[in-house]
């Protein structure tokens, strides 16, 4: 009889993991099947001495915004003003674009007599 009992544990257990790893949630869809709240915007900025190629993104508030950073000359990094969001060259950040309005980027690793000339805007249109 111990064995059974044990044996039918084992079962229940096994179930129980593989019923809860199973199960994923995905983010709800809207009828064209982006996600709800918004739509994921994906953008490069190439970062020169001492200049971004990429000076204005638009997005729309609760858009997903992703952003990368190439460094092609020098090492910089973007800061975006009023969301505390930093990318590192070579890098992603991704977040919600949950504020509306213009928030000014800036390179925020010192790279020389230019660097102050090495500013962008986002902006978040409600």
């Amino acid at each position: 009889m111990k064995r059974w009992t044990w044996a039918m544990i084992l079962v229940l257990a096994v179930a129980a993991i593989a019923t809860a790893c199973g199960s994923k949630s995905e983010p709800a869809k809207d009828g064209a099947g982006q996600a709800a709240g918004g739509e994921t915007k994906a953008f490069t900025i190439d970062a020169k001495n001492f200049e971004f190629d990429l000076k204005e993104i638009k997005v729309k508030k609760g858009d997903t915004v992703q952003i990368t950073l190439k460094n092609s000359q020098g090492n910089h990094a973007v800061k975006i003003e009023g969301y505390n969001k930093e990318v590192q060259g070579g890098k992603t950040i991704t977040f919600v674009a949950d504020k509306a309005g213009e928030f000014k980027y800036i390179c925020s690793i010192f790279c020389g007599e230019g660097h102050g000339d090495m500013v962008g805007k986002l902006v978040v249109e409600a």
